[in-house]
């Protein structure tokens, strides 16, 4: 009995803690923050989805123990599978807290409009990422402006095909959502042979996605100290080391309402640098080398460019979990619109005014080619917004990964990693720690920022934002396509391809030859 009494007291413990929770949730996303993203498409939608889905199977625990210990039946396998995942009704014994958990994962998290939601995607597809396109155009000329645009129309068509696959008509010929992420849809295209195979396809993709992303800054902040204080006796790799010592706390967040309130105004602050670089570029407009823009392509390195632009406008991994917050899903098309013209526009810009003052001195990260007096402000700031962005694609991986092999219930390949209580034991603690030290690994052998991110938008960017969408519209949607809407699918997935296998095989070439390099020194 007394174990029963603290049970219950430990429900309604955590039933208070998880709505104050969500007060401030709301009260944040009315203000903005809830609505800024990381560059890398991970929206604090999605990973406050994960945080809740895990605190909710915690939760859920309790109450299955409080049945056990009442002598009840055990609950079925799939009222198990439910709580873990939170896909089909609650059983009976539910309690009010259950109730109150149920409504933070889903309906009763609050709504955002349509501004915030362009917010949300224009911060995913104009990052830090943004800084590599000049480079981009170094070696595609005016291609590489073409390919900024036409990657803007399709991602932004895709996006909308996307979101149209979450959707079918019911008996009374009503448009309803039967699906509420991607790997739903996938799984329903692989349905009902393998009805898991997609939702593993999509979430390998995408862990690939996270921690390349995770990669990258710790790159980015490398190279950038190195750039910024090349007369100190720090190497880049060191500089690597010192932004992951600082990384290491990374592995102990259990979620990440801290780190959200800073990301608005790193944002903020990066839109300041981009203008200041602009600004500095316009001041050179006399020297401006229209000559070196041409229309050919380096065959070997383009392919490089292509992973690039195509990385920095990847987004689809958290537009189902945007729209379905929207308070106004039917806005959805518009804002896909001009959130994309927007960034057409704006990338088109810096990439073209960045390439013409610099023009073949043009490097990778385009703030390493400031004067020394600003670059080391610049950087100091960039660097700063790479270490307070890294750990929303570090926790978001995490969390995959541990509901994948650690708590998908009896699929699951490894015991829980989290104790009965909710701490995290010793040895997840260390799988922690392990992906931080490997993420340093990667950029202390592969020091490239342009390689690494032509590799991740060939590999995983491409498969995400071109081939999976246009292949699921097919599959779930192809009796009432238009010919036209037919056409467009194929196309995009077989050019997609092309550039996709293009992409990859060049990137993973430079990657190795780069290996090598760094071995041998």
């Amino acid at each position: 009995m007394a174990t029963l009494l603290r049970s219950k007291l430990s429900n309604v413990a955590t039933s208070v803690s998880n709505k104050s929770q969500a007060k401030m949730s709301g009260m944040f996303a009315r203000m903005g923050f809830q609505a800024a993203t990381d560059e890398e498409a991970v929206g604090f939608a999605h990973c406050d989805d994960l945080d809740m889905e895990h605190r909710q199977g915690l939760q859920m625990d309790i109450l299955k123990s409080d049945a056990s210990e009442e002598g009840a039946e055990p609950p079925l396998e799939g009222d198990i599978h439910y709580q873990r995942d939170g896909t089909g009704p609650l059983p009976p014994s539910a309690s009010k807290d259950a109730v109150g958990c149920a409504e933070l994962s889903g309906q009763g998290k609050p709504k955002i409009t349509a501004w915030e939601a362009g917010w949300n995607v224009t911060n995913a597809i104009q990052g830090m990422f943004v800084l590599g396109l000049p480079y981009a155009i170094l070696h595609g000329g005016y291609l590489g402006l073409f390919l900024i645009i036409f990657a803007a129309v399709v991602c932004c068509y895709t996006g909308k095909i996307l979101i149209a696959c979450l959707y079918e008509e019911n008996e009374d010929g009503e448009i309803v959502r039967v699906r509420d992420s991607y790997v739903d849809i996938a799984n329903a295209c692989c349905a009902p042979r393998f009805p898991t195979l997609g939702g593993r396809i999509v979430n390998v993709a995408q862990i690939i996605e996270l921690v390349m992303t995770c990669i990258l800054y710790v790159v980015v902040s490398g190279n950038l100290m190195y750039n910024s204080f090349p007369n100190l006796p720090v190497s880049q790799k060191s500089w690597s080391i010192i932004a992951t010592a600082v990384l290491l706390p990374c592995a102990f967040l259990k979620n990440l309402k801290a780190v959200s309130k800073f990301s608005l105004l790193c944002t903020l602050a990066h839109f300041v640098i981009n203008i200041l670089v602009i600004a500095y570029c316009l001041s050179r407009a006399r020297d401006w080398a229209w000559d070196k823009v041409k229309f050919y392509i380096d065959v070997k390195k383009f392919p490089i460019s292509i992973g690039i632009i195509v990385f920095s406008y990847t987004s689809q991994i958290f537009l189902p979990s945007l729209e379905g917050n929207m308070q106004n899903p039917k806005e959805f098309h518009c804002m896909m619109n001009w959130t994309h013209i927007a960034a057409c526009i704006l990338k088109g810009l810096f990439a073209l005014v960045a390439y013409l003052t610099w023009a073949d001195e043009t490097k990778e990260v385009i703030t390493d080619n400031l004067p020394s007096t600003i670059r080391a402000v610049v950087n100091i700031f960039l660097v700063a917004k790479a270490l307070l962005s890294y750990p929303l694609p570090f926790f978001a991986a995490v969390e995959v990964l541990e509901r994948s092999l650690f708590q998908d219930g009896n699929r699951a390949f490894f015991p829980n990693c989290y104790g009965g209580d909710g701490r995290l034991k010793s040895w997840g603690l260390t799988l922690r720690c392990a992906l931080v030290v490997f993420t340093l690994l990667m950029a202390i052998y592969v020091p490239h920022f342009a390689l690494l991110m032509g590799l991740t938008g060939s590999l995983t960017g491409a498969g995400l934002c071109f081939l999976l969408p246009s292949l699921f519209h097919l599959k779930l949607l192809w009796r009432k396509l238009l010919w036209h809407h037919v056409f467009f699918d194929v196309a995009i997935f077989v050019i997609g391809g092309i550039c996709s296998v293009s992409g990859f095989i060049h990137s993973l070439e430079g990657l190795i030859e780069a290996f090598r390099t760094n071995a041998e020194d």
